[in-house]
């Protein structure tokens, strides 16, 4: 019988791509001296029960993560930014991920949606840049 962190680990696993900058790991490492059991709720909850509900594509699970992210506004850029390089790695194209921010713009304002395309274009060229080094 598969465990919820197992389960879980597996389905971070297929969005994470480390070579392309998508390292959940690195975040939860990066907080485990102040908060050592957060790794184990993002993995058993996130990934392991909601990730792995019926009904949702990668990519439409991917598009509404980006959503959200970009509704919180800045204060979620370095999350937008890793799940930018995860909505990438489950199979949407930048244009998907453009357009689905630009379809936020009466919703969410301009500026949430400048912040996030920002990001956006900072992860498509690193992501290009490690392409061809």
């Amino acid at each position: 019988m598969t465990t919820r962190y197992e389960k879980g680990l597996e389905t971070l696993k297929s969005y994470t791509d480390e070579e392309k900058g998508t390292n959940h790991f690195e975040l939860m490492k990066a907080l485990e001296d102040i908060a050592p059991d957060l790794g184990t709720y993002i993995i058993e909850f996130a990934y392991g029960d909601i990730y792995n509900r019926d009904h949702l594509s990668k990519q439409s699970r991917a598009l509404t993560v980006l959503s959200s992210l970009v509704t919180q506004g800045s204060g979620s850029l370095p999350q937008l930014e890793l799940h930018i390089n995860t909505a990438l790695n489950a199979g949407l194209s930048e244009k998907e991920i453009i357009e689905s921010m630009m379809q936020l713009i009466p919703y969410v304002g301009f500026p949430s949606v400048i912040n996030a395309l920002t990001q956006a274009r900072k992860v498509f060229q690193e992501r290009t840049e490690k392409a061809y080094a």
